[in-house]
């Protein structure tokens, strides 16, 4: 997950990647960081733990000066919660000012830090985004231009990257080849902004572009905006859990609305496993769309039977299992007169460790719930996650050695249904061959020691790099 955003204003930076942040909340709570550049050469910066209303205010941003920033929410997969860790990292090189904030997750972390180790070359963190950062200094240093220092990463790095970076007050933002982390870019009045998802271009009033390509590399300044593509794989591996979960319902992720997609996951449960209930309930917030679109087919009313403490973070994402856990009483509260005597079609997004779907069921039946059937908007996860998401063991996952009817009987639900992979992938619109779903098959787009992988052939571009210019102005409208 993660949440990333580049801003380049003729008005200022500070208060727009702000408000940005704030709609890419949902990628990560753990911590907040902004780093801007002015047009005299100075960098300024801050970041801390906590939510973006907690580590920014108005006495803050007002020292965050300059037209062009970067800003980074953190969800952690590699490297551990540690202050060093918190994100954009700054850094000075050869009398460059380096920022940088990463989305993704490299499976060839550890053989690349050991290279650099062995060389002599030292880190300050623990995270993987510090290896690009190393990447990138390591071409400039050879007198390479940016482009080159994208081509040698692209060439290097194995494993999920959406990166944006800011070199003495220039933009740009890429993509790794296959595209598995989601980027966007959009129009400002005076302007231009990339973003992991389109809602933070439109919490600016902003005008949504188009996502960027798999392997391109976007550099926006004063002139406007430069469009590169560095690399062409031959199929893409989009994270299917953008469209299941992470994203906001209102994101454009790839071309798709993720609210479309999640209304058609929700029709087509109902049409692969149909029911008879008295009502369709959804897990708020990431089971809602779902089971707005099974109602919608099955003609059974929509009801909210399980309300959401609004104040609350999402669970998935915190960093433990006991903090998830114990979450779940306080997180959602059921409506007994909704529940009583009630058969429901109770619809989720996922279940990964079904501790959480078990106290849901538990709460519902204490409510006077009569049947609970439980259909969720994912297959079973299977396999853990290498690209980005904390489910990183079998062990962890109640689907990875249990049939469907035994995790029912875990959670205790009446019946169970997990949409399959081909409605699945039916509903997103896009070719299977170009979504990863490594965590629901075992078989990954990128290369993993022990695991399973289907082939991927990628072309790069070198030495001369073709590039289309967009230029600022006009209206948004």
């Amino acid at each position: 997950m993660c949440g990333i955003v580049g801003i380049v204003d003729a008005g200022g930076v500070s208060l727009s990647l702000y408000y940005a942040l704030y709609a890419l909340q949902h990628r990560g709570q753990e911590s907040a960081g902004i780093a801007t550049f002015d047009d005299e050469g100075r960098l300024y910066k801050h970041k801390a733990a906590g939510l973006v209303a907690d580590v920014f205010n108005t006495t803050v941003l007002s020292t965050l000066k300059g037209n062009v920033g970067i800003g980074h929410v953190r969800y952690p997969t590699t490297g551990a919660n540690r202050p060093e860790n918190i994100q954009p990292f700054n850094f000075h090189f050869q009398n460059h000012d380096i920022s940088i904030a990463h989305n993704g997750n490299l499976v060839n972390t550890a053989e690349l830090r050991d290279s650099y180790e062995q060389r002599g070359q030292i880190f300050s963190t623990t995270t993987d985004t510090e290896i690009i950062a190393k990447l990138i200094t390591e071409e400039i240093r050879g007198s390479g231009g940016v482009e080159d220092a994208v081509l040698h990463c692209m060439r290097t790095l194995r494993g999920s990257y959406s990166v944006i970076l800011m070199v003495d007050g220039v933009l740009y933002g890429f993509r790794d080849p296959l595209g598995i982390k989601p980027l966007c870019v959009g129009k400002l009045k005076d302007g231009f902004i990339l973003a992991s998802e389109s809602v933070g271009v439109d919490a600016l009033n902003g005008m949504f572009l188009r996502d960027v390509k798999p392997g391109e590399l976007i550099r926006i300044d004063g002139q406007g905006m430069r469009s590169t593509q560095i690399a062409v794989a031959s199929h893409h591996a989009h994270c299917i859990f953008e469209y299941v979960y992470f994203a906001r319902a209102d994101s454009v992720i790839d071309g798709a609305l993720v609210y479309d997609v999640r209304l058609n996951i929700g029709a087509k449960l109902f049409e692969e496993d149909p029911i008879i209930a008295d009502s369709v309930c959804a897990v708020p917030d990431s089971g809602t769309s779902h089971a707005i679109g099974y109602a919608q087919r099955s003609h059974i009313p929509f009801v909210e039977s399980l309300m959401k403490n609004r104040y609350m973070g999402r669970t998935f994402i915190m960093p433990s299992q006991k903090q998830r856990e114990n979450a779940v009483r306080i997180k959602l509260n059921p409506i007994r007169e909704h529940l009583r005597d009630k058969s429901v079609v109770l619809v989720d997004d996922s279940i990964v460790r079904g501790t959480t779907s078990r106290r849901i069921i538990e709460m519902m039946r204490d409510s006077g719930a009569k049947e609970i059937h439980v259909r969720i908007g994912s297959p079973a996860i299977r396999a853990p996650c290498y690209l980005g998401v904390d489910m990183p063991t079998r062990s962890e996952l109640i689907a990875s050695n249990k049939a469907e009817e035994d995790v029912r009987h875990s959670i205790t639900a009446d019946s169970l249904h997990h949409i399959s992979i081909e409605s699945l992938v039916a509903a997103i619109g896009e070719e299977r061959c170009n979504l990863c779903t490594g965590c629901l098959t075992g078989c990954y787009p990128v290369s993993i020691d022990g695991e399973q992988s289907h082939e991927t052939v990628v072309d790069f571009v070198e030495g001369t790099y073709q590039s289309r210019l967009e230029s600022f102005g006009g209206d948004n409208s």
